[in-house]
C-alpha cells in the first residue's frame, strides 16, 4: 500500500475509483492532473465484494480483498509507472461499488471515475457506477472518457 489516511476530511483530496479497466487508469491520470493544480492528495479507491458463489471460490485460496489490492497496484503501475503522484494514498474497501465510492468521496474536492468499468453491455456510453456517482455525489464528479492532458 502506498499510503493511508486516518482522517480523510482534514486533507484536500481528489478521490478516484479504480477497477483496473482502461477508463479507470485514465481517471487516475486525470486525478493526478487535477490534484497537482490544487495541491490535493490523490486517493485511489478500489472496491471489492464477495462473488455470488463465494463458497467454491474461496476453497482454492482465492482472496477477493487481496485480488483487489493487486488490481489497484497494477492500475497504479499502468497509469503512473515510476511517476506516481507525490501525494498518493490508497484504500481498498468492501461493499457495493457506487455506494463505497460515494462514501469515500465525502469531504473530497472531487470524485473522478472512468466512464465504463468491467461490467457488461459494452455498447453503453456510461457505466452504472459512474452514472450513480454523477447523480448522487455531494462533491463535483468528473466522468473520464479520454486521456488526461499532459502536464
Amino acid at each position: 500500500m502506498v499510503g493511508t489516511q486516518d482522517n480523510q476530511h482534514d486533507v484536500a483530496r481528489v478521490v478516484v475509483g479504480v477497477d483496473g479497466s482502461q477508463p479507470s487508469r485514465q481517471a487516475l491520470r486525470w486525478a493526478r492532473t487535477l490534484a497537482g493544480c490544487t495541491g490535493a492528495v490523490v486517493e485511489a479507491v478500489t472496491v471489492w465484494t464477495y462473488p455470488a458463489a463465494a463458497g467454491w471460490g474461496m476453497v482454492g485460496g482465492w482472496d477477493p480483498e487481496e485480488n483487489a489490492r493487486q488490481v489497484l497496484e497494477e492500475a497504479l503501475d499502468a497509469a503512473y509507472g515510476n511517476d506516481r503522484p507525490p501525494k498518493l494514498t490508497t484504500r481498498v474497501v468492501q461493499g457495493p461499488a457506487a455506494k463505497s465510492l460515494l462514501d469515500a468521496s465525502e469531504g473530497a474536492q472531487m470524485l473522478v471515475v472512468g466512464s465504463r468499468g468491467h461490467g457488461g453491455f459494452t455498447g453503453l456510453l456510461l457505466g452504472s457506477v459512474s452514472a450513480v456517482c454523477a447523480e448522487h455525489a455531494h462533491v463535483p464528479v468528473l466522468v473520464v472518457h479520454g486521456e488526461a492532458p499532459t502536464r
